[in-house]
């Protein structure tokens, strides 16, 4: 499983067009193939942080998505943002549940 995470930085004045359009490119992302996840978060503490995570079966069906028209949005996204964009993609080998808590 790959996590893709993108963590911007956008002005007020161009806040309500960039999560618009990330709303917009996670919904469609959810129905494309070995997509498992797709959200788009503002941050508590600085509503100027907004968040964009995917989580992708594997690291072909993330390649097909990154070379689709619709990413192409999410980096105009990243153009607004007024600080440089992090993003980082992680491979993730395994996932617990509960059961490491009990």
């Amino acid at each position: 499983m790959i996590q893709a995470v993108v963590k911007m930085v956008i002005p007020s004045n161009k806040q309500e067009e960039g999560l618009n359009i990330l709303r917009s490119v996670a919904q469609r992302s959810k129905t494309e193939t070995g997509s498992i996840s797709c959200s788009v978060y503002q941050d508590t503490e600085n509503d100027h942080i907004i968040i964009y995570e995917e989580f992708w079966r594997s690291e072909d069906d993330l390649q097909h998505h990154l070379r689709r028209e619709e990413y192409q949005k999410v980096l105009l996204v990243m153009e607004m943002s007024c600080k440089p964009t992090e993003i980082s993609f992680n491979t993730v080998k395994s996932t617990k549940c509960v059961e490491v808590i009990e």
